[in-house]
């Protein structure tokens, strides 16, 4: 993808904004006056690089237009605020549910938009997984190991990202069976987890460069995505470990209607994110290490994921809504626990 800083298209899409903190970048191949904004969350960089260059072929066989795909990059909860304070996002693609509902909760995006697509507007899924130092000198093997006083762990914050909540409720998971639903010793397991936190950065892709670029930590919570690629790109340095509990994470997608309909990109919008359940966009899903909702895609690629998981949804923590008032609101357990 060619980078481009603040260019006609960027700024356009960041008018009235007095300050952008996301990174914003687009494919400038066809140079078109016909552009789109998918505001997404940190570790998908990599994924949407790759398919925006398939969906820019496919909208050209389909109706002979070119067109560029900008792109945002951010914590999934600071991104949402940003559209809501005025990005102009046509779609976003974000870490979690709660995160689109934010910015339905404020007039921008149609009710019921998590029936528009398959899978719940999920087009891909993650986990959440350890990455840890080559040879995993601290034997880390569960969310057990993770409390013990030897390890330092890096994860991001869940004030601010949308990853972060995944590893949270990935380890309250473990917890509520370690203890049997017993919530005082399923706050202090957490507790415990996140005074071994060296440093809560802001989005998950910020935490594997404090991780993986910085040294820092004895093991990363880290979306199975981030976590291969690290791998993949440092295999004699890193190495992955899957906890026996984790978490079915459904990032979501959703055409921000508001922006689409006052910019005429609905129809392109909604055809870019109908397309991510191509079977060209789910083995692309694949190839950066995000799970495809298509079954038999998925199953190509047995030798790559760990099916055998057991993972949670967030049916099973009372959906978003009920999670976020008991563990992510202002004083709610993560400010008790963190704060304490």
């Amino acid at each position: 993808m060619t980078k481009k800083k603040f260019g006609k298209s960027c700024l356009a899409a960041v008018l009235g904004i007095a300050a952008f903190a996301g990174v914003c970048s687009y494919d400038a191949g066809a140079r078109s006056d016909l552009h789109i904004v998918n505001v997404s969350y940190d570790p998908t960089r990599e994924l949407y690089e790759s398919y925006n260059k398939i969906f820019q072929e496919h909208w050209k066989e389909k109706t002979g237009q070119d067109v560029d795909v900008i792109q945002s990059h951010g914590g999934s909860g600071k991104q949402a605020l940003e559209v809501i304070n005025g990005l102009q996002a046509d779609v976003v693609t974000l870490a979690l549910e709660y995160d689109v509902d934010a910015i339905e909760n404020a007039g921008m995006i149609d009710e019921g938009w998590k029936e528009e697509l398959p899978d719940d507007s999920a087009p891909y899924t993650s986990t959440i997984v350890f990455l840890v130092r080559k040879g995993n000198p601290k034997d880390i093997q569960d969310w057990d190991d993770l409390v013990r006083d030897d390890v330092d762990v890096i994860t991001p914050n869940p004030k601010t990202s949308g990853g972060a909540r995944w590893n949270y409720l990935a380890a309250w998971a473990y917890a509520d069976e370690k203890y049997n639903g017993q919530e005082d010793r399923m706050e202090e397991f957490i507790k415990k987890l996140y005074q071994n936190v060296l440093v809560l950065d802001s989005g998950a892709r910020s935490a594997t460069t404090s991780f993986v670029e910085n040294g820092q930590g004895d093991v990363l919570i880290a979306w199975e995505n981030e976590a291969f690629l690290s791998v993949q790109d440092d295999p004699d340095k890193f190495e992955i470990i899957n906890p026996s509990i984790s978490v079915l994470a459904q990032p979501s997608v959703t055409v921000v209607d508001e922006v689409a309909e006052n910019r005429g990109t609905a129809d392109i919008s909604k055809e870019y994110l109908n397309y991510l359940y191509s079977d060209d966009a789910q083995r692309i899903a694949a190839d950066n290490y995000y799970r495809p909702v298509d079954q038999k895609i998925l199953e190509e690629y047995s030798d790559v994921f760990d099916l055998t998981m057991e993972l949670k949804t967030i049916d099973d923590f009372g959906g978003w809504q009920e999670v976020q008032e008991k563990h992510f609101a202002d004083g709610g357990i993560f400010d008790q626990i963190y704060g304490n």
